[in-house]
């Protein structure tokens, strides 16, 4: 996607040093971060200057290779080093799938050799990963436009665009393809709180492409679908369960409720690597705990533009903060993926076509 005209990626990689746009400082300020070595990347992935399915699923990649050319640098061709950096970077974001599909993937094909080799394949399979993600993506932007009909208002949740993914996005992909092809569409963005990546990223990323959007508290959608001002919703996930059942952003359950009492289709944007085949059902899926400060406080310019952090709530009062909640399947109208449209009890499909991996 492009950036004050310019093309980029949400991450990449320039020789050993992993490179970002810190999604942490947007919309106010667009700005690179380096990651020079594996914990670096872990930091970031744990403190969400990147977030995202995709893009989480990348970076870990990318730290997974780093990991392996820090090991021929500093002579430690031992299996423990590999093994205590995997374990490091598969703990930064334990909802993630595509975190430990990427992280597999790198570890596996840095495995098949020794020293430099090693390090060289670890790496070419992290570039591979993050290109399969941007292509699939795309892919899912052409077969989702073929749901959306000209003058659709469209709500989603959190942001799964391009700054959650390497490139295009799942749940807005559809979208910037309806709009690029010349269909009237219209988005209402969810401002996801506690972090707000509704409001600060999504509203952001529509903004740049010209899509008329509006954001909206994340208590609205109910009563726009109960006026029939919503025609369908489109939410990314960050992780599928085999049985069709969705992790995703914390709120997605109560839209996928209120969607299906109003009659409202709930489709489900994501490449087949966020589909879980080892994981029988959302039961199985762990939810990140995060901290009770981003509940607590916000973050925002001041009116000399110097960011400030504040508190919100009633002093002394503790929160509860869980990043994410699992959608049944049985709320969900299809799950929109690279490979097709599929309903969810039909994932056992795609399992079978992906069983190679």
């Amino acid at each position: 996607m492009k950036v004050n005209g310019k093309d980029y990626r949400t991450v990449w990689m320039e020789g050993n040093t992993v490179c970002l746009i810190e999604q942490n400082l947007l919309p106010f300020e667009f700005k690179i971060f380096r990651a020079e070595s594996y914990r670096d990347t872990c930091m970031v992935i744990s403190t969400m200057i990147v977030r995202g399915a995709g893009a989480i699923g990348a970076t870990a990649g990318y730290a997974m290779a780093q990991a392996f050319l820090e090991g021929n640098l500093e002579g430690n061709n031992d299996p423990g080093f590999i093994e205590n950096a995997r374990q490091e970077i598969e703990n930064t974001r334990p909802t993630a799938q595509n975190l430990f599909y990427a992280v597999e993937r790198v570890y596996r094909a840095g495995q098949l050799s020794t020293g430099q080799v090693s390090s060289k394949r670890a790496v070419n399979e992290a570039l591979k990963i993050a290109d399969e993600d941007a292509d699939a993506c795309k892919k899912i932007g052409e077969l989702g436009n073929e749901l959306i009909k000209d003058g659709d208002k469209i709500e989603t949740h959190c942001n799964a665009g391009w700054l959650a993914f390497v490139d295009y996005g799942s749940a807005l992909s559809p979208i910037y393809a309806a709009h690029r092809s010349g269909k009237d569409v219209f988005v209402y963005a969810d401002e996801t709180r506690p972090r707000g990546q509704g409001a600060r990223l999504t509203a952001w990323e529509l903004k740049n492409e010209n899509v008329p959007h509006v954001i909206i508290a994340d208590n609205a959608g109910a009563q726009l679908m109960s006026k029939g001002k919503v025609d369908m919703m489109i939410v990314g996930s960050d992780r599928i369960a085999a049985n069709g059942d969705v992790a995703n952003k914390i709120g997605t359950l109560e839209k996928a409720i209120v969607a299906q009492h109003y009659g409202i289709p709930f489709y489900v944007a994501a490449p087949v690597s966020t589909i879980d085949f080892n994981c029988a059902s959302g039961a199985d899926i762990p939810i990140e705990q995060r901290h009770q400060d981003e509940v607590l406080y916000q973050s925002g310019p001041n009116s000399d533009g110097k960011l400030e952090t504040i508190l919100i709530s009633s002093p002394g009062s503790d929160a509860l903060n869980p990043a994410f909640d699992v959608t049944p399947a049985s709320l969900v109208t299809a799950i929109i993926t690279e490979k097709g449209i599929f309903n969810p009890e039909d994932l056992a499909v795609l399992n079978i076509q992906n069983s190679t991996f």
